[in-house]
């Protein structure tokens, strides 16, 4: 148990971010996180090792978010934490933090899931292909794809302001 409480010191943090990412709310976000690894404990028997644990856990999380969308309806985007893609986070303030976190939510799956996986998981391209059963190249694709698509709605905001 030793072993999964360093788990737990690893990768807790990292797997809450993802899941806020997600869901935007930080009690969902908390009690996924919990769920995340409770799962993960029951399940450690069966990890086998082929992935790592940061694409094993996220995957956990993953399949719970989605199970969690199931049950209730949707939660509002969080709005204390700008989530903004780092290519344009120096450029994003106060107003401008909404409209990319509007963005970020409105973004089609699953280059939503992609982006914040690399972004804010910092998950490598091949650990997102494999979480996905797809290639790293499609992970690469996808990905530039959502900030290209989160870029180019920037840039109509600013239009559209102007």
């Amino acid at each position: 148990m030793d072993e999964f409480g360093e788990i737990y010191q690893q990768y807790g943090g990292m797997i809450f971010g993802f899941l806020m990412r997600l869901c935007g709310n930080r009690d969902l976000a908390d009690e996924l996180t919990q769920e995340t690894f409770y799962q993960a404990i029951k399940g450690w028997k069966r990890y086998r090792g082929d992935a790592g644990v940061s694409t094993w856990l996220c995957g956990i999380a993953k399949r719970l978010y989605w199970a969690s969308l199931r049950k209730a309806p949707p939660t509002p985007a969080c709005t204390t934490e700008p989530c903004v893609p780092d290519f344009t986070e120096q450029l994003i303030t106060g107003d401008r933090a909404m409209v990319a976190q509007r963005l970020l939510h409105e973004l089609a799956e699953p280059y939503r899931e992609v982006f914040t996986l690399r972004t804010f998981c910092e998950l490598s391209h091949a650990q997102i292909g494999e979480l996905f059963a797809k290639s790293e190249t499609w992970a690469r694709v996808t990905y530039y794809r959502a900030r290209q698509t989160l870029a180019a709605g920037m840039k109509e905001t600013d239009t559209d302001e102007a």
